[in-house]
């Protein structure tokens, strides 16, 4: 066998340097196939392989098979951010396809009837989904494969009867356009596999990630993104009984199929997921053995995570397999094997679609079985629970509130709105703002890893987070519940498409003045509104109480025409579309002599729109970057200058008054660019920082920021080298939750109600508080851990450390975030810390900074 498959990478790579790649080296063997049904190359004009097929490229080919077979059906299922549109295709035999709305009607039956089910009867369905990162491209280019292999191969026909294939060829369409672009524009003719190719090293922020630079593959829960949406939408109405995720991992490795690491699955999904998995690698290593590739299983990667692609599926009765490899990266790249060529990897990709439909083939009833087993056992262990459900809300910000039942309604479950005040334990949770989950459905494990908090683990080296408790992302009172209370008060079961809530002004025109509170979440993007229609906006400093008794806390905002020569009735209709698009109540007020301070009081601070700039490129951290760009752009609807690094030194600083440094290095930056930033804060701006962006501003004497140095653990005699990664790997806080207290009376802190709040953290930074205690915003509570596995080690160090500490340089401020306030686009719960850093950062006190 070895000698095979050094046979068959030496071919890969003499063919590739040489253009000669045919269609025959991958199909399989002994297929017939229907010669009326174009092939890849009859439509691109290329063989697979020989370039990257760019998306509209592999749209155009899909729509093309689409309307040459009666076995495809082309689904359009989104659209990206970049307007290309979300495809896949349904393939099954002619008949299946006239009636895949019945199938999905049959397959529903599996997760949610009472009443006896032939399981042998259902049609079995298997999502094939390739390339979430768009520089992985084996993927992509191996569902032209797929597609042309089940839509022409006539010895499939027979087994389509019985199943419907899902092949979504391009789930991050816009990264994969993204990289198919670079590694094209750099391709040689004469290629040597060379690693420092220009080629084989894309630019920032490279091709992985979405538009706004996300990781997809982390968004299969969350949902935040229209791929997912469309893609989670698509699942939840088909139920695939095998979900197929196809990646790339470094050039020097070889092919790697799940199951992963046992020790590693999520104690929601049953043993049983881990047995089935097991059993189609079987299937793969033999598909692999017959053309002489090398590949591995159980050594690495995990199913923890449930909002990862091939974990999601595990949660939802399915199977989900992730397959990783080596990447070529381009069209051809040196490595410890000799060379990979790119054919090669879309060969091993496709080969392992071939080997999962047979193993979908000989499994239809042991998978339908399954997930029909799997959500009675759900019913069986609700029984059992203490729980009934869960009770979530805020009654001062729908927004958050909101955005929560969205992504819970996404993935079929049933959620209502409670229609009247209750207390409970006392909590108040009232009408309109507050929302039960009850846990008697067919989604009660999904609904358990949303609401749970986890300490405990059986592992503790987490390829992804180990924490994701919703309600503590999006910083609501939640509590579960020992009655499902729908018998108890009144409620409204809502529907799945729910639209956010308009908001309004109450009051009349030509008011002595007007007021919005800080608490909804999207009260920036109407204070942003108001600012850029010219009206003067200030924020109060103090709490007041109105003529008619109305109490307005601290952060609240005051809105007159200033300057503006508009009209009352125009300024009124302003502020009526600024309530309107943020869901948030304003008030007119008809005195400014009211109780507390008054509105003339220099406790109220006049506000400068905001001019933002973002640092991105080199040195930065894409991910952190492109969640701010996202929050802004995309939520608050503010407009945001995406900086270079390498154009500091020659920007005008002047135009902008807040810089934004993502987590990053900055050694870009020559002394001329650093004396400019550190003149540009002393002249009055506001400066951002966040994560090790903090470490670079404390080596280049820009703030005074202090971390504690964990030291590594002092020991003697012997260890086994075996254990050597487990052991460091487990001091790696990969992800969890933690309590923090917050000083609701400070700038940074307007808009909350209360000084409990949790963050998410990832990494060991630990920022010593400052000397200064009113420099210190946030910290860690006594005892921090909520949710999550952390080494006993790093709690130590965590317990009063500053999460957000606030310094001071000439006229300008220094603020700092230790932990990513904009995690991923659904920790809303912290949003607001970031948000009032941009808007209230020009009016702290400098007094009170480090």
């Amino acid at each position: 066998m070895k000698y095979t498959w050094i046979f068959s990478f030496l071919w890969v790579t003499f063919f590739a340097r040489s253009q000669q790649v045919d269609l025959s080296y991958y199909l399989p063997e002994d297929y017939s196939y229907d010669q009326s049904i174009p092939t890849p190359q009859s439509v691109l004009g290329f063989e697979v392989g020989e370039w990257h097929a760019s998306h509209d490229q592999v749209v155009h080919y899909f729509k093309k098979l689409a309307s040459s077979s009666p076995r495809v059906q082309i689904i359009e299922y989104g659209q990206t951010y970049e307007k290309r549109p979300l495809i896949m295709l349904a393939i099954s035999t002619p008949a299946n396809i006239q009636r895949l709305e019945e199938i999905k009607t049959m397959r529903s039956q599996l997760r949610s009837t009472n009443k006896a089910v032939n399981v042998s009867e259902i049609p079995l369905v298997m999502y094939m989904g390739h390339s979430v990162h768009g520089n992985e491209p084996s993927g992509v280019n191996a569902s032209l494969l797929s597609a042309y292999h089940f839509a022409a191969a006539a010895e499939v026909a027979a087994d389509l009867e019985e199943m419907v294939l899902l092949i979504d060829p391009a789930i991050n369409p816009d990264g994969i356009n993204r990289f198919a672009n670079w590694v094209n524009m750099h391709k040689s003719y004469h290629m040597n596999g060379d690693p420092n190719n220009r080629e084989l090293n894309e630019a920032w922020p490279r091709g992985r990630t979405n538009h706004y630079w996300f990781d997809l593959n982390r968004d299969w829960l969350p949902v935040q993104h229209p791929e997912s949406r469309g893609r989670i939408s698509q699942l939840q109405q088909w139920l695939p009984n095998i979900v197929l995720d196809f990646h790339e991992m470094e050039t020097n490795n070889t092919y790697f199929f799940q199951p992963g690491i046992p020790s590693r699955n999520h104690p929601l999904t049953p043993a049983k997921n881990f047995e089935l998995t097991e059993k189609f690698a079987r299937y793969h290593a033999r598909y692999l053995d017959d053309i002489g590739s090398l590949y591995y299983t159980q050594e690495s990667f995990d199913d923890f995570y449930y909002g990862k692609g091939s974990t999601y599926p595990d949660v939802q009765g399915a199977v989900g397999i992730l397959f990783e490899q080596a990447s070529s990266r381009g069209h051809l790249q040196e490595n410890i094997f000799g060379s990979i060529a790119f054919p090669f990897t879309i060969k091993n990709q496709f080969t392992t679609a071939l080997s999962s439909f047979e193993a979908a083939k000989d499994m239809h009833d042991e998978l339908n079985q399954y997930m029909l087993d799997f959500y009675q056992e759900a019913k069986s262990e609700y029984e059992a629970d203490n729980n009934r459900a869960y009770i979530f809300g805020s009654k001062d910000d729908y927004g958050r509130v909101y955005h929560l039942v969205d992504m819970i309604l996404h993935h079929d479950v049933r959620v209502y709105s409670l229609e009247e005040d209750v207390t409970l334990n006392g909590v108040p949770f009232e009408a309109k703002k507050a929302f039960i989950v009850p846990l008697n459905q067919p989604q009660y494990r999904l609904i358990k890893s949303m609401f749970e908090t986890r300490t405990d683990f059986q592992d503790s080296l987490f390829y992804d987070v180990s924490a994701w408790n919703m309600p503590m992302a999006f910083n609501l009172d939640y509590m579960a519940l020992s009655s499902s209370i729908l018998n108890l008060a009144k409620v409204e079961e809502l529907e799945k498409d729910l639209e956010r809530d308009k908001g309004q002004v109450i009051g009349a025109a030509g008011a002595y003045g007007y007021a919005f509170e800080w608490q909804e979440y999207y009260a920036p993007k109407a204070l942003y509104y108001l600012m850029d229609k010219g009206y003067q906006v200030r924020v109060s400093h103090e709490p007041f109480q109105t003529d008619v008794g109305q109490i307005f806390r601290r952060g609240t905002i005051l809105v007159d025409k200033g300057a503006s020569e508009k009209s009352d009735a125009v300024f009124f209709e302003d502020l009526q579309a600024a309530a309107e698009q943020s869901s948030i109540t304003i008030y007119a007020l008809t005195t400014g002599y009211t109780s507390g301070v008054n509105l003339g009081s220099p406790s109220i601070t006049v506000l400068e729109q905001p001019s933002i700039a973002l640092l991105v490129d080199e040195g930065v951290v894409s991910s952190d970057a492109g969640e701010i760009w996202h929050l802004f752009d995309q939520r608050m609807e503010i407009p945001i200058t995406l900086l270079p690094t390498g154009r500091v030194a020659a920007a005008d600083l002047s135009r902008y008054n807040v810089i934004i440094l993502p987590s990053g290095s900055y050694g870009v930056f020559n002394k001329g660019a650093v004396d400019k930033l550190k003149s540009w804060v002393e002249n009055g701006g506001s400066l951002i920082a966040r994560g090790t962006a903090l470490n670079w501003l404390t080596q280049n004497d820009m703030a005074p920021f202090s971390f504690q140095v964990v030291e590594p653990e002092e020991t003697e005699g012997q260890r086994n080298y075996a254990d050597m990664a487990r052991e460091r790997g487990a001091r790696i806080t990969g992800g969890a939750i933690f309590k923090g207290k917050l000083d609701i009376s400070h700038p940074l802190g307007y808009g909350y109600n209360s000084p409990d709040i949790h963050v998410f953290k990832t990494g060991n930074q630990f920022l010593h508080p400052s000397t200064n205690p009113y420099a210190n915003p946030l910290v860690y509570d006594d005892q921090p851990l909520a949710s999550g596995y952390i080494h006993p080690t790093n709690l130590a160090h965590m317990s009063g450390k500053g999460v957000i500490q606030v310094a001071s340089r000439g006229r300008g401020r220094i603020i700092g975030f230790v932990d990513n306030p904009n995690f991923r686009a659904f920790w809303f719960g912290t949003n607001k810390l970031f948000l009032n850093a941009v808007f209230f950062g020009q009016t702290i006190n400098p007094v009170s900074a480090r």
